[in-house]
């Protein structure tokens, strides 16, 4: 369907199935063989989604992928601003969550052009919902760092959240990835690993992080969401005072502030900005 000046253009964020074809909407076939253009992350998963609908789509295809959206998105919101219908869609999913796309919606909905969402299956939402975890509150951080050190320090700064977390990751780290939760979160953290969601070998293996990072040492297979659940309120056996002795001891070792206070934080078993709080908030101290 070739674009008409007359027409008023939009971007169509989609989404797709995670694994099972079967969850495609008619809206997503309708969307697939209506569009002008097609931005695709990978164009032979959307030629199998396709053959699959028994959908021909007669749009130009564009690949968009996080290498290259960039360059992307002039062509794209060209196309909208001249009365295109753009549909907007990753390998599995939905667009934007740790998929490219962002940069597109954001410049089509700076220009003022329409920005439109065909809803469907997510990654995030299916595992939130069968991980068995707290669903009122939950945040979504993707694929974490992959170099230990930065992987590391970012986990130090989720360990006190007391939301549900969602991650995604390969399944060539997911050991790591569990070793690392359980050594920055405790290993007594309740956490489910979800694999395959939606396919023939779908699995859900729920319990503590310790005894997850364990079983995924022989390896995993498949697409990989990880649900860990948030820091719950316990009482510490820590005084205000006792943190600051702790810190203080660290100092005269030798360790600058920072140091002692995430040092005296992984002694106490408690989040770094909690020390803090109690260093800075005792008498005569700078």
């Amino acid at each position: 369907m070739a674009a008409s000046a007359t027409r008023q253009g939009v971007l169509l964020v989609a989404a797709t199935p995670i694994g099972n074809p079967a969850d495609a909407s008619p809206r997503l076939a309708a969307a697939l063989a209506d569009a002008d253009v097609l931005a695709v992350e990978d164009t032979r998963r959307l030629r199998r989604l396709c053959a699959d609908l028994g959908v021909k789509p007669t749009g130009r295809l564009v690949s968009l992928f996080e290498g290259n959206e960039a360059g992307r998105v002039g062509d794209l919101v060209a196309a909208v601003r001249d009365g295109a219908m753009v549909l907007l869609v990753t390998d599995a999913g939905t667009p934007l969550v740790s998929d490219p796309g962002y940069r597109v919606v954001a410049a089509c909905a700076g220009d003022g052009l329409a920005v439109s969402v065909l809803p469907g299956p997510s990654a995030v939402l299916a595992a939130l919902v069968v991980s068995g975890l707290p669903t009122d509150r939950f945040c979504v951080e993707g694929f974490l760092p992959r170099k230990a050190g930065e992987r590391d320090r970012r986990l130090a700064e989720l360990a006190g959240d007391a939301r549900t977390l969602v991650l995604f990751e390969s399944p060539r780290r997911t050991a790591a990835t569990l070793q690392a939760l359980a050594a920055a979160f405790g290993a007594d953290r309740p956490a489910a690993v979800c694999r395959e969601l939606t396919k023939t070998y779908e699995e859900v293996r729920r319990g503590p992080l310790g005894e997850l990072a364990g079983w995924a040492g022989s390896g995993v297979l498949g697409e990989v969401t990880i649900v860990v659940g948030g820091r719950t309120a316990v009482a510490s056996p820590w005084a205000a005072a006792d943190l600051v002795a702790l810190v203080a001891e660290r100092e005269r070792a030798g360790l600058s502030r920072k140091d002692a206070i995430a040092d005296a934080a992984r002694e106490a078993g408690l989040p770094k900005r909690e020390v803090y709080a109690a260093v800075v908030g005792a008498p005569g101290r700078p």
